[in-house]
């Protein structure tokens, strides 16, 4: 594989024949490149839905409620409907083994001061299990906990830009502000993945907001994170038949999607997956044969190439030269154009990738990019290539018999 004089044989073949040597790097190049581009529009594609929902959980479902557009039991329509602790209780005691997370969600503003500095925020009376649910990060201190909703304590978690905004560099951890003048301890401060707009949120424990704010048990919604064991089918019945029963509990018609409607994360990622598996077998069938293509080219570049070499191997033949010599001598000619060409292809469409950046978001490609295990199985895939179109000529031009080929015009 390593011999000098070998090799030496090889680059003066390619330098004699440059318009070849050429033509057959520009069709594995263009293969690969074609190949590498259209794998990182798919990869684009999954980064920019996994970018839309980077701040919620992938296994969560969104319960809301608002008006009624259709009558129902001798109901009239346009009635509000009203979330109560105790459908969120009727939840988790029938489905329990469905549900890993749970919180009820109250919405709330008010207006925040500490010091000579306030602002307006809004906030998010919820469970403790609403941090995973939301991906909240805590940066400092802790998140609300279930202590805090069974003694209806007035403590707070702040987002990062409220700190900044009142506290600027300072400690603002186990501080006290007036909310809607009313005194509340900060116990944490958390950032979020959703951006500036989550980190100008503020949340306290909901029994606390249900009994200083209307001393009811009203919840605006409920945000569930299904069991992560549930495959996405079993997970969409889930989503679907918590719906019926909850409209049947609330004597809602069944069809009226204004009154109650269920967001869940299992029909979007559905979705997904099945837009980028065929995504992804429509660049496997466009990519491959481009790659076919390629291969039948430099293969038959190939042919040409050993016919006008028939007298040449003739004649090595005639001094004893075995046919394995020839036809690795072949294959490695074959082996060094193809990989070199890919390799050209590959880094040709990664720094393409690279320079597009998030330059198509508007087009839903969010960062386009080819992982390693793209890049490794490229590889491999230009090696078979240079393999299978340099053996094939080479192992006919091996067998033909020295007295033949000396005759060859």
């Amino acid at each position: 594989m390593f011999d000098l004089d070998s090799w030496r044989e090889i680059f003066q073949s390619i330098n004699k024949n440059k318009l070849r040597t050429i033509l057959s790097g520009f069709t594995i190049s263009f293969a690969i490149l074609l190949f590498t581009l259209l794998f990182g529009i798919v990869n684009g594609l999954q980064n920019f839905f996994t970018q839309a929902f980077v701040d919620d959980a992938n296994n969560s479902m969104f319960v809301r409620v608002w008006k009624t557009t259709k009558p129902y039991k001798g109901l009239q329509s346009g009635r509000r409907i009203k979330l109560r602790n105790k459908d969120l209780d009727y939840i988790v005691d029938n489905y329990s083994d469905k549900i890993q997370y749970i919180s009820a969600r109250k919405y709330l503003s008010a207006q925040v001061v500490y010091k000579n500095n306030q602002d307006n925020y809004n906030i998010r009376a919820v469970h403790p299990d609403h941090r995973y649910l939301e991906k909240t990060i805590i940066d400092e201190g802790r998140f609300i906990n279930q202590l805090d909703l069974n003694q209806k304590n007035k403590v707070i978690v702040i987002g990062r830009l409220v700190k900044k905004d009142l506290f600027g560099e300072r400690v603002a951890l186990g501080k006290y502000v007036n909310v809607n003048d009313i005194s509340y301890k900060i116990v944490g401060v958390f950032s979020d993945e959703g951006g500036d707009r989550e980190e100008r949120n503020i949340y306290m424990p909901i029994t606390t907001a249900q009994k200083l704010y209307g001393n009811n048990d009203f919840i605006d919604n409920i945000l569930i994170g299904y069991n992560p064991r549930l495959t996405i089918d079993r997970a969409l019945s889930f989503g679907n038949g918590l719906e019926r029963d909850l409209k049947q509990r609330l004597d809602i018609h069944p069809d009226d999607q204004s009154a109650l409607f269920i967001r869940n994360m299992a029909e979007a990622n559905k979705g997904v997956g099945q837009l980028t598996t065929a995504l992804f077998f429509i660049v496997i069938f466009v990519g491959s044969g481009t790659l076919i293509a390629g291969i039948i080219g430099i293969s038959n570049i190939m042919i040409f190439s050993i016919k006008e070499r028939t007298k040449e191997f003739g004649i090595r033949k005639a001094l004893g030269a075995k046919p394995v010599s020839i036809i690795g001598m072949v294959v490695k000619e074959s082996l060094l154009i193809t990989g070199l060409a890919g390799y050209f292809g590959l880094l040709l469409g990664t720094f393409i990738l690279d320079q597009i950046g998030d330059g198509l978001e508007k087009y839903f490609i969010y960062n386009p990019s080819v992982s390693t295990g793209i890049v490794v199985g490229a590889t491999i895939i230009l090696i078979l290539a240079g393999l299978l179109a340099g053996y094939l000529p080479a192992k006919r031009a091996a067998q033909i018999k020295p007295i033949v080929a000396l005759r060859a015009d």
